[in-house]
């Protein structure tokens, strides 16, 4: 951890830099799932050339790169500085549904543009922190090291597996919860399937299963990258309550936006996530396979 620690000292304009060489092993050299990534954008979007899948490709290897020392340079930057580098687009938006910052809201977004940084940049912005709800990373010491970045500035790091349980004990407090859902469910969870992207995909249930149960509000946070180390968030209505207790209305409404905001900027989503590894159960009614 001391070694991603010392990197983030590092001034951007330098880990750009190495961002520039991580681009070239990556794509060039390892060729970093690169069958996954093709076979992603090609079903993705079945109307462009060969070229052009070739180009979106380079593209998103190259936006890997920089977000990947971006959220090692994370754990060094100060408040304002994210503050100065993420900007909200529409937080009175979030205030609305929150009551002016009182009641609890859910936020859910996608792997697009910055997702660390949006926590600290809207954290930045609002004046209050904001809960990451997380699923553990693979490498121990990288994941010691995310936490602690997202622990800054009184954020409270949510593991997946303890979020629900969390978060119900304490649901008459104020917390803002971000949850990056676009990630595949395991097979042993309870998961919905729907269309994403032309494919059969499964997602998570607990964002809308906590939002039934509580009451909370929900959004979609979209995050744009208009140039190098600058973000735009933009806030988007997905779910009010009182919500409906049967069907999965608040999934399938994250799904629609999940595919909007990729189509906007395709190159900043994360392609190279095993995304449709999975195929549907045999039995998998058809209503929730639109």
């Amino acid at each position: 951890m001391l070694f991603y620690r010392l990197l983030g000292r590092l001034p951007l304009a330098v880990l750009y830099r190495l961002a520039w060489l991580g681009y070239l092993l990556l794509y060039y050299v390892a060729g970093y799932r690169q069958a996954v990534v093709r076979d992603n954008l090609r079903a993705a979007f079945p109307e462009k050339s060969a070229g052009e899948i070739t180009a979106l490709a380079k593209r998103f290897y190259r936006q890997l790169a920089d977000t990947g020392v971006e959220i090692i340079r994370a754990g060094a930057m100060r408040r304002e500085e994210f503050g100065e580098r993420v900007t909200l687009l529409n937080p009175e938006l979030l205030r609305r549904y929150s009551n002016d910052l009182r009641d609890s809201v859910i936020i859910l977004t996608i792997h697009q543009g910055n997702w660390e940084w949006m926590l600290h940049g809207a954290s930045a912005a609002l004046g209050v922190p904001l809960d990451p709800v997380y699923k553990p990373l693979h490498n121990a010491a990288l994941d010691r090291y995310i936490f602690e970045v997202r622990s800054r500035f009184g954020s409270r790091p949510l593991p997946m597996d303890q979020a629900a349980r969390d978060i119900l004990r304490r649901r008459r407090e104020f917390r803002l919860f971000v949850m990056v859902a676009d990630q595949s469910p395991i097979r042993r969870e309870r998961s919905y399937w729907t269309r994403f992207l032309h494919r059969d995909a499964a997602f998570y249930l607990g964002a809308e299963t906590i939002a039934k149960v509580t009451g909370f509000p929900v959004l979609f946070a979209q995050c744009r990258r208009p140039r190098r180390g600058h973000y735009e968030v933009e806030f988007h209505e997905l779910a009010q309550p009182p919500h409906a207790a049967d069907g999965h209305e608040i999934t399938e409404r994250y799904v629609r936006l999940a595919e909007r905001a990729i189509r906007a900027e395709p190159h900043s989503w994360l392609w190279s996530n095993r995304r449709w590894k999975r195929q549907p159960p045999a039995d998998q009614p058809r209503q929730q396979r639109c």
